[in-house]
């Protein structure tokens, strides 16, 4: 399948769903310096894809999932889906019908990328469109689909709220996160109770409002970092009053502190600047 880029014929473009094969792998580059968006769509077959370099975000219905490098989104078939990338990115992905009997994930997750997942996608998205049915080609997807199916579940997922009063003070939050405000506050914004307030966001996400808005910030936060954002920057954009009460949640809620986080998806950096020192890789 063509490679897609910036520079792309729209002649080129094929429809992975009328190509009469079990995975159809494709590769896209983006030089944009601005952010591209895909409008709500979706496609018979599932859809897996790749970010290698800078970060999507992929809103489906009741969640919004963040995909930075070395990462990858799963897109069940079916499932309406609007994408939005933010400046120069490479990704590559696959489209995978639905007679796929693998176990692939039944619901959209944000998934982990292993280097063998990582090169199956390029050398996959390098073939032809209508590649041959039999012989290596068709190995080559045997164990793609299989190392999909196994990719590990990444914590990168916010639950987004349907009722349209949580929906506008969502949108309020993710328009301005700095201002953090408190539980009754938030509640007299949306013209509700304290208790009402409680009770919608846990009933609509699965969470309790502190364990949202921290979600919330872990979001962003990473999709901040993998644009080039620095963690002192991140911190203050999201309220806190200091970076180390950043990174203490940020640890936290996946791990890892967010320099040794993004240096983990971004190995040629630590090469090209000499290595990283120990206090940098925690940062």
């Amino acid at each position: 399948m063509p490679i897609l880029t910036d520079a792309s014929d729209p002649s080129e473009w094929i429809e992975p769903d009328d190509v009469p094969r079990l995975v159809v792998a494709f590769g896209m580059a983006s030089t944009e310096i601005g952010s591209f968006e895909l409008e709500p769509h979706h496609h018979a077959k599932g859809q897996v894809l790749l970010v290698q370099h800078g970060a999507l975000s992929c809103e489906v219905e009741g969640g919004l999932w963040i995909v930075p490098p070395r990462s990858a989104i799963w897109i069940p078939g079916g499932m309406r889906h609007a994408i939005k990338a933010s400046g120069p990115m490479e990704g590559y992905g696959a489209f995978i019908a639905t007679t796929a009997e693998v176990g692939l994930p039944r619901g959209c997750c944000t998934v982990s990328v292993t280097p063998l997942l990582r090169e199956l996608l390029i050398r996959a998205a390098n073939l032809p469109a209508l590649y041959e049915k039999s012989g290596a080609n068709t190995r080559l997807m045997s164990v793609l689909l299989d190392e999909i199916a196994a990719a590990q579940v990444e914590e990168l997922h916010l639950p987004m709220p349907t009722d349209i009063r949580l929906r506008a003070m969502v949108e309020e939050m993710m328009a301005a996160p700095a201002k953090r405000g408190t539980l009754k506050g938030w509640a007299k914004r949306g013209g509700l109770s304290e208790r009402t307030l409680v009770r919608l966001i846990s009933r609509e996400t699965g969470m309790s409002f502190g364990r949202w808005r921290q979600q919330l910030s872990v979001v962003l936060a990473v999709q901040w970092l993998a644009a080039g954002a620095s963690i002192q920057q991140v911190a203050a954009d999201l309220g806190y009053e200091s970076a180390p009460s950043f990174v203490t949640m940020f640890r936290k809620a996946l791990g890892a502190a967010p320099g040794r986080y993004m240096a983990e998806r971004h190995p040629s950096r630590t090469g090209e600047r000499g290595g990283t020192t120990t206090q940098q890789a925690q940062r």
